[in-house]
């Protein structure tokens, strides 16, 4: 299913085929938690922005809107009339924000919802059923993330039973793909590697993942309190021990500097909410650095966010525009930066592809890891 086309050093350039269509890496996967991106997206707008990959959340959809009911308007992708590839992160990062209304088991979690404050229990085969019915291309294992920092004894036991987990994950999406229980035929598993910022730890549980022969693997329990150093630190510690021929997911990563050094470590897939949660406040990126539009020196300005921006927000609207929606209020205001966001972010992926075709990733790593980080 994945497909290495080109590499740079640890850069990979490959494709990913999926029930839904082919995925161009590396790729950032644009967050669509509850069935829609948060700042008045559709899965039109995916589209517009370049999305290749909607990721959504098998907790959030299980509490609302239920997910026996997604499964019987016809899955998800059909309910949010989005027919490119889908990922379903397993709801393990969320129940461990839950961390004072949780209880973790050998048999799975019970935890309080958000919503309502009812009982519910996952555990590794309800994850899978769940995200079954859900129809992702791509189900993610069912895993505890862990806090950072944590005590080594804790982390070690938690690797341990994660790696269990992940054991019966595997057979329960099997069993469901033999009984033709499956919304989209052909979902597939990934694994997620846990051990905080024990390397010894990271390195075992990579190792033991990668025995189950899955057709991806993830990097989890990072972007929690770590710091980039430590992040990109762990990425190197566990790289080696990835299959070369599978995709590599870093997870809830990150910011424009941390995606590109992280392709350059041999990353694949990422995922954050940060373009969409920082676009909502006004923070926007650039191809020279953060902006933020609701600064005054912006009130007069007649340019786009942008101007090297090909999106649909920089082709039309100004930045002093945008910045009397955002002091008015309007939720126009919020669209518009999440749009153009989304697009940049899109963008970025589909230039570092282009520069790990043309063997000069590293001068596009060069030019740009730091400067997309300075703030304007």
């Amino acid at each position: 299913m994945f497909k290495l086309l080109k590499t740079q050093n640890k850069a990979r350039r490959g494709t990913f085929t999926t029930p839904h269509g082919e995925v161009q890496t590396p790729v950032f996967m644009n967050v669509a938690t509850q069935g829609a991106i948060k700042g008045a997206l559709s899965a039109e707008d995916l589209t517009t922005v370049g999305c290749q990959v909607a990721l959504a959340n098998t907790y959030h959809l299980h509490v609302r809107p239920g997910d026996d009911l997604v499964q019987r308007l016809g899955g998800l992708h059909r309910m949010m009339t989005w027919d490119g590839p889908m990922l379903t992160d397993s709801g393990g990062f969320q129940i461990f924000s839950l961390a004072g209304l949780r209880k973790i088991t050998e048999e799975g979690v019970t935890f309080q919802s958000h919503v309502d404050g009812r009982r519910i229990f996952i555990s590794p085969e309800k994850s899978m059923q769940i995200q079954a019915n859900l129809g992702s291309d791509i189900a993610m294992a069912f895993d505890e993330c862990i806090e950072i920092p944590a005590p080594r004894d804790y982390v070690a036991r938690s690797c341990e039973r994660t790696l269990r987990w992940l054991e019966r994950c595997k057979a329960e999406l099997d069993r469901l793909g033999e009984t033709g229980e499956l919304v989209t035929p052909g979902q597939v598993l990934f694994g997620i590697n846990q051990g905080a910022t024990y390397p010894d730890l990271r390195i075992r549980h990579m190792q033991q993942i990668a025995e189950l022969n899955l057709p991806g693997y993830a990097i989890g329990g990072l972007a929690v309190g770590e710091s980039h150093a430590e992040m990109y630190e762990t990425i190197e510690t566990v790289e080696p021990h990835m299959p070369q021929d599978r995709p590599r997911y870093l997870m809830g990563v990150g910011t424009p500097s941390n995606l590109i050094e992280a392709v350059a470590r041999g990353i694949d897939f990422f995922d954050c909410v940060m373009p969409a949660r920082n676009g909502r406040h006004g923070h926007l990126f650039t191809w020279e650095g953060v902006i933020n539009i609701n600064n005054e020196k912006h009130r007069e300005s007649q340019g786009p966010i942008d101007p090297a921006c090909g999106c649909s927000t920089c082709k039309r609207y100004s930045r002093a525009y945008l910045r009397h929606l955002f002091k008015c209020g309007e939720l126009l205001a919020m669209r518009l930066a999440v749009t153009h966001n989304l697009y940049f972010y899109n963008s970025l992926m589909r230039e570092m592809q282009k520069a790990i075709e043309e063997d000069c990733f590293d001068t596009f790593r060069r030019a740009f890891s730091e400067k997309l980080a300075q703030k304007l």
